[in-house]
């Protein structure tokens, strides 16, 4: 039988199935090697991750807090003390044992929209010490912060202090049951001991256990507003230790100092604020917060400040090298801006906790 001659397009269909074959053979042995590395868990490597700067605007917009995710807290201010927004990522700078890292996250509120959550703990000095018509304006005052605070989303705690720190109200968004707590506060007028720090620890501990690091996405901004006459007795904590475990929660902590702490002070010396140990011990500072003086008989201007400057930080995250993240070592942060701005960050720098396997103050 004579061999039957196959057309042009007969020969051209035989040669693309033999390529597709040729491929598919390829692809299958590719597979198979990679699954026989697979199974060798030397051969197993965490890929390097990529971060471009990243500007969360809006709820859509999401980030994954990972345990190797650095957060820091930035607040700006101006020469007159003023808090500045509208900053972008590109104004910023971080630098991470003096190298500088790339911003992988970078969060900031827009008075139109994209308002960051926040979850407060404010602990009230009751003790003998705190006057009776301060205890009035303090109400009125704490009544107002709320306030400021609508339209974003929120939770409060209130805690009380003086000898013994007591949970008022744990956790809500509902501000009449605020404004019912601040109503019934009293003077514990037999006090003799001012537990400030304790009250901040058990406030970084409530916060920890029921405030979420993150609300549809966005870090949430966690403080303790410590409302005091100054001068802390009696603690069983030390000011370092409060200090790192607020660190460590991302908590940032906002004094208040009420008059009477200069109560006995002559008018010429009250004109400016003197240190007090909470000053020193450099609470608010070393946590990203700030210190108010109330040193007027109307505390609404000054809470008002507060609301301000507690909303208004923004949030940069880098990733370290990996060979840094778990080594123990304590490894320093800095964050520069526009030249001619104050800033204040939340964080001194980060080290692996192995408790918490996750990066600490």
């Amino acid at each position: 039988m004579l061999p039957i001659a196959r057309s042009k397009p007969q020969r051209s269909f035989a040669i693309h199935i033999a390529l597709l074959g040729a491929i598919f053979l390829s692809s299958a042995l590719q597979i198979a090697h990679a699954q026989e590395e697979s199974r060798d868990p030397r051969a197993i490597v965490r890929p390097r991750r990529v971060f471009p700067p990243v500007e969360i605007t809006g709820p859509d917009e999401v980030i994954r807090i990972d345990t190797d995710l650095v957060l820091v807290d930035v607040t700006v201010t101006d020469q007159s003390g003023l808090p500045v927004r509208g900053l972008r990522a590109t104004d910023f700078k971080i630098y991470d044992d003096g190298e500088e890292r790339p911003i992988a996250f970078f969060n900031v509120e827009r008075r139109e929209g994209g308002m960051r959550p926040v979850a407060v703990v404010f602990a009230l000095d009751v003790s003998g010490s705190m006057r009776v018509d301060e205890m009035a304006r303090l109400q009125r005052a704490l009544e107002l912060f709320s306030r400021c605070m609508a339209g974003r989303p929120f939770t409060y705690a209130v805690i009380s202090f003086g000898m013994k720190v007591k949970l008022l109200q744990n956790f809500t968004n509902d501000v009449q049951k605020l404004d019912r707590v601040f109503a019934m506060l009293t003077r514990d007028v037999n006090g003799l001991s001012t537990h400030a720090y304790d009250a901040v620890d058990d406030a970084i501990r409530l916060l920890v256990r029921h405030a979420p690091r993150t609300q549809r996405g966005i870090p949430v901004k966690r403080a303790v507003v410590l409302v005091t006459d100054g001068f802390p007795v009696g603690d069983t904590v030390s000011p370092q230790t409060v200090i790192e475990r607020a660190n460590a929660a991302e908590v940032s902590v906002y004094t208040v100092t009420l008059p009477s702490y200069s109560r006995f002070l002559s008018a010429a010396a009250m004109q400016a604020p003197l240190p007090t140990p909470l000053d020193v011990s450099g609470l608010a500072e070393m946590t990203g917060g700030s210190n108010f003086y109330a040193t007027e008989n109307d505390f609404e201007p000054l809470f008002r400040a507060l609301a301000e400057d507690v909303t208004s930080s923004y949030v940069l995250a880098f990733y370290p090298p990996e060979e840094r993240r778990r080594d123990g070592r304590f490894h320093p942060i800095r964050i520069e801006g526009p030249s001619g701005l104050h800033l204040r960050q939340s964080r001194a720098g980060y080290k692996f906790d192995p408790a918490s396997k996750r990066l600490v103050q």
